[in-house]
């Protein structure tokens, strides 16, 4: 029996919450190592674990991989989420990676400086209702299915729920103008493992309160308010 994937990070959304997302719709069960301090990240990073001295890192195959895209293609590769040729993985890719965009800018929120955060939560909603999903729900209607891409589920399809989570953790009605994408997230949600995923008590993390974001500046050196400063420079692989 080959050995259960383990997923090294804090405990909280950031970067990791796609790959749980992942594993959690392949079926794969898996287990983490949460780290709470500075020290022990830096244990990792002298051990030569982390290739570029970032999290998150997840073991698998005998790996220790890292980077989270390399992460998720190859999960979506090994577990028949990654359509069934080049066309496919390409769109699956484009629509992932605007996806990330917008995710990026959600995890980015609990960081901000308090007098900044309306603002912030403001400009993400718009940049989502008014560039992301309308792409997504084109894309759902010139297929005529509630899968983005070919005749099955992809790893685009996981994202995207997960996407249209977070926007509505911040706009709760940030659907009420895409009938396509309600339908969407109607029937992935009751896909078995996708609903088992949404349980309480499921690996699946909730937004950042601020103990979370605590640990967080603890374990990686932040400053309140500092991503959004400096959003043009990678200071963390969050």
């Amino acid at each position: 029996m080959a050995a259960k994937p383990i997923l090294y990070y804090f405990d909280g959304r950031g970067r990791m919450e796609s790959v749980r997302w992942l594993l959690a719709a392949a079926g794969v069960e898996f287990e983490e190592v949460l780290l709470e301090t500075a020290e022990e990240f830096d244990s990792l990073i002298k051990d030569g674990k982390l290739m570029y001295q970032q999290l998150p890192m997840v073991e698998i195959d005998g790996m220790k991989m890292v980077q989270t895209r390399a992460i998720l293609r190859y999960i979506a590769g090994k577990y028949n989420l990654y359509g069934k040729d080049l066309k496919e993985q390409v769109l699956i890719d484009m629509y992932t990676e605007g996806m990330k965009e917008l995710s990026d800018l959600f995890m980015l929120v609990p960081f901000a400086a308090l007098e900044d955060w309306e603002k912030s939560v403001k400009f993400i909603t718009e940049k989502a209702t008014q560039r992301f999903l309308p792409v997504y729900e084109k894309a759902l209607k010139d297929q005529g299915k509630n899968y983005l891409v070919g005749n099955q589920l992809s790893w685009a399809d996981v994202f995207l729920l997960e996407v249209i989570l977070m926007v509505e953790e911040c706009k709760s009605d940030a659907l009420s103008a895409f009938p396509k994408l309600q339908e969407f997230k109607a029937a992935i949600s009751k896909l078995p493992r996708i609903h088992k995923f949404l349980q309480p008590g499921s690996p699946r993390r909730p937004p950042m309160d601020e103990a979370g974001l605590e640990a967080a500046k603890k374990l990686f050196n932040l400053e309140k308010g500092l991503l959004f400063k400096y959003s043009t420079i990678v200071l963390v692989e969050l």
